[in-house]
């Protein structure tokens, strides 16, 4: 088989496989997970039979062979996971543990994004993935941009991952996205959340990992001088627009959003914290300079179990009445997952006059 049949034959499903898994991701609710789990089916199938074609391929193919058969090594394991999950015990714990493969198959996969065209589009959003101007700057990448892991090795606490946009110049002032990864999770995998956008838009992405086990809720704050830190570290290599500055966070990251954000000390300019649990004493205690007119976005699933939606709808009340700019944005269909498609909404936010 010629080699770029091979290729063909290992990414379509590839490619399959990531999208299917990214459905399972976002609409993962444990009420619903039989139901999710036998509608998407076996799309690894396929994959599985494709990926040792990969060895026939010659050296000079050594960079696509590495990229394709680790992502999809990562994706196979998250099916086996995900179906294990479906007889566990400890079923919740079990899905979550199967869709860290997610960003790991997405890490893997993205050393081929500069040199196929299909993975490329596959790292952009919908709306983007048919502009030749984009995919054309990004098929020539500058130095120093891209993704890059900072103290950050798996298992290391008080690092960060950073993406910088392949056509990134040093004199070009960009907006900057800090994405705060949930419980127990780490910056390395969360940066996979926001890749995708932050390539489609133009912003510099920065995902800390916490100084402790999660972020600093109770006791000492560690990880806001952290923060401080890693933003002056990214500041002084590119040019970042301090207008537009978003903290960001899932669950745990979204609560220390607030607890972060809403300090008057704050270098942020736009907070949005996603899934996040809320108390009314954050609104009461937070400075009332800070609060007037502070744009926040605040987003929640209708169905999420572990922070009921009524806590973000109290947060809506309470930030709105001590003067901040809130948007309200609830998911009639989201658990306690990311809505991935929020993204680019951010985004258009952040940019906006």
């Amino acid at each position: 088989m010629p080699d770029a049949a091979v290729l063909v034959a290992a990414l379509k499903p590839l490619l399959h496989a990531l999208d299917v898994l990214g459905v399972v991701a976002r609409h993962f609710d444990p009420e619903e997970y039989d139901a999710v789990m036998a509608a998407v089916g076996a799309p690894d199938a396929e994959l599985r039979a494709a990926l040792p074609g990969l060895d026939a391929l010659p050296t000079e193919f050594d960079t696509l062979r590495a990229a394709l058969a680790g992502s999809g090594a990562e994706a196979i394991a998250a099916f086996v996971g995900l179906r294990a999950a479906l007889e566990s015990d400890d079923g919740v714990r079990a899905v979550f543990r199967a869709l860290r493969h997610i960003p790991r198959a997405r890490a893997a996969l993205y050393p081929a994004a500069a040199l196929l065209a299909p993975v490329s589009r596959f790292f952009l959003e919908p709306s983007r993935r048919d502009s030749a101007a984009l995919l054309a700057a990004l098929a020539n990448p500058r130095p120093d941009t891209g993704v890059h892991h900072i103290s950050n090795d798996p298992g290391s606490r008080g690092g960060y991952s950073l993406y910088v946009p392949e056509y990134a110049t040093p004199d070009r002032a960009m907006p900057l996205v800090m994405a705060l990864h949930g419980g127990s999770g780490n910056g390395r995998d969360f940066l996979w959340t926001w890749q995708r956008a932050a390539r489609s838009h133009g912003a510099i992405l920065v995902t800390p990992t916490a100084t402790g086990a999660t972020w600093a809720l109770m006791g000492e704050d560690t990880d806001t001088p952290n923060l401080l830190r890693i933003l002056g570290e990214v500041g002084g290599q590119w040019r970042v627009d301090p207008t537009r500055m978003l903290l960001t966070g899932m669950s745990d990251g979204g609560t220390f959003t607030y607890v972060s954000g809403l300090d008057p000390a704050s270098p942020f300019t736009h907070l949005a914290p996603v899934a996040a649990a809320f108390h009314p004493i954050l609104a009461q205690m937070a400075d009332p300079d800070r609060l007037r007119g502070l744009p926040i976005t605040i987003a929640h699933g209708e169905r999420d179990w572990m922070f009921p939606v009524e806590t973000a709808r109290r947060a809506h009340e309470a930030l709105a009445a001590a003067g901040a700019e809130v948007i309200y944005r609830e998911f009639d269909d989201l658990s306690h997952t990311y809505p991935g498609e929020l993204n680019g909404e951010l985004l258009g936010w952040l940019a906006a006059p």
